[in-house]
């Protein structure tokens, strides 16, 4: 199958993150291991279904936590797309505290531009501070664009592939000596 990602080890712990002091099934994968799945996952045709095979050792994929190997990846990425898809809001709700700070910068800065350009100063000195107060109000609009049009597409993909990675099927096989 063209959308495998193929992974063998030795041993169902060389998978997790040992460290973790949560039950197996809800242990955070180790990062090489994770690292190296989204690597190969973003790699493949975002529209196919992914397939994960995981190849251990006969006596080792017989194993309770081999059996239970297919729950705890698929666990894992849930959580990861829970996660990503709380920075993915996050990131919009200080997109508009942004937008509303600059839109209010802007209106400060017309207002002012309007109140000099009636003032008793020299023409060029008006036109000169008018024209700094118009930009400065566009310049603090700056960041919030940069959010709505750029930096939440690679937050999205992020989690729409952990989401995909999380409905990925998932294939424990025994295998006879080593590759």
């Amino acid at each position: 199958m063209d959308t495998d990602i193929e992974i063998r080890v030795e041993r169902v712990s060389q998978l997790f993150n040992m460290l973790d002091p949560f039950p197996f099934r809800e242990r955070d994968l180790d990062p090489e291991a994770e690292a190296y799945i989204v690597a190969w996952a973003r790699e493949l045709p975002r529209g196919a279904p992914m397939r994960i095979v995981v190849h251990l050792p006969e006596a080792e994929a017989a194993a309770s936590e081999a059996r239970g190997l297919p729950e705890a990846m698929r666990h894992y990425f849930m959580d990861r797309e829970i996660a990503v898809s709380g920075e993915l809001k996050e990131l919009f709700r200080i997109g508009r505290l942004s937008l509303t700070i600059g839109c209010a910068v802007l209106a400060v800065c017309l207002g002012i531009a309007g109140l000099i350009g009636e003032g008793a100063f020299s023409r060029n000195l008006a036109g000169f501070a008018a024209e700094g107060l118009l930009i400065l109000g566009w310049v603090a609009l700056w960041r919030p664009m940069e959010i709505f049009l750029y930096d939440w597409w690679p937050i999205a993909r992020q989690r729409n592939l952990f989401r995909r990675l999380a409905a990925a099927e998932i294939v424990v096989r025994g295998t006879s000596g080593r590759a």
